[in-house]
């Protein structure tokens, strides 16, 4: 028997999950108003996200889908950067349409961690975006995934699989528009909405859709990370997702990216490349999550 909607469970990270909807039936917004995508982008890019992510590469990055943003080759290592997160990636394809990588497992990244010694998990909600925080080295754990970006747009699609294989479900992770930059440190700079999607990968066709963190997301208006109006702009690009390509199952989750495999050559874990902006990135610290 399915759930029904309304169903409540608890997000990886220690936050909420609710059975929002299903694929194929009409969706319930959970913003309060409607918002145009474009307004919702720019009530969040408010200019902290230069500070936020602390390196020189920001400021000469170019949007994703412009026509002067670089293009990154099959089988090139690159950078994806969420602030003072860092994580590493191989690209399989990237076009006009957006860029599609593979994340192997143990792959490294650098990770914002308490600076007491908490894991993340163990900070309450009350507490998530105002503890200090330092910089750890860290690995991607579990199966390897591949993540679509699509230019442009506001979110990233993240495919998850089981242990044998099997597709899992799409993650979709809210985060702010990409800018791209060449070079030794090639990648894309991005922030987190900390609210998200999962679209469950079971009953094709009508796939559950939950609604992850959004106790989260209030918990970081109380502790300003966002205003009032931002968190309704978040909510309001999930519905915009949703009504986008989640509900009809459009590109990027209709072209078989939760059963790609890769060559032994592209599975391979990638590495944080050498030199002085990844050292500095390392050494990061802030008192709260408003730094960075």
């Amino acid at each position: 028997m399915r759930l029904p909607l309304g169903s409540t469970d608890v997000s990886a990270s220690g936050g909420s999950a609710v059975l929002s909807g299903r694929r194929g039936e009409s969706w319930k917004p959970i913003a309060a108003g409607r918002m145009e995508l474009s307004e919702a982008v720019a009530l969040l890019e408010d200019g902290g996200s230069a500070a936020a992510h602390a390196d020189p590469a920001f400021d000469v990055a170019v949007p994703a889908d412009d026509v002067a943003a670089p293009r990154f080759a099959p089988g090139t290592d690159i950078l994806w950067r969420y602030g003072r997160y860092i994580e590493t990636a191989r690209v399989i394809r990237d076009d006009a349409r957006g860029l599609v990588v593979w994340i192997p497992s143990g792959s490294a990244r650098l990770v914002s961690v308490p600076a007491d010694g908490r894991s993340p998990r163990e900070v309450p909600l009350a507490e998530r975006f105002s503890v200090p925080w330092r910089i750890e080295e860290s690995s991607w754990r579990g199966p390897g995934v591949v993540r679509v970006a699509p230019a442009g747009m506001p979110w990233s699609v993240w495919f998850f699989r089981t242990a044998d294989g099997s597709p899992e479900g799409a993650y979709v992770n809210l985060e702010l528009p990409h800018r791209r930059i060449a070079g030794e440190n090639a990648g894309i700079f991005s922030r987190d909405l900390v609210l998200d999607l999962w679209v469950d990968a079971g009953h094709p066709g009508s796939e559950d859709i939950w609604v992850k963190d959004a106790d989260e997301l209030e918990a970081a208006v109380r502790q300003g990370r966002f205003t009032v109006e931002q968190a309704e702009a978040v909510r309001a690009i999930a519905d915009h997702a949703v009504r986008e390509f989640v509900a009809s199952g459009g590109w990027p989750l209709d072209e078989g990216w939760d059963a790609w495999t890769p060559s032994d050559e592209l599975d391979v874990p990638v590495r944080l490349p050498a030199g002085a902006a990844m050292d500095a990135a390392r050494r990061r610290s802030g008192r709260t999550s408003l730094d960075g």
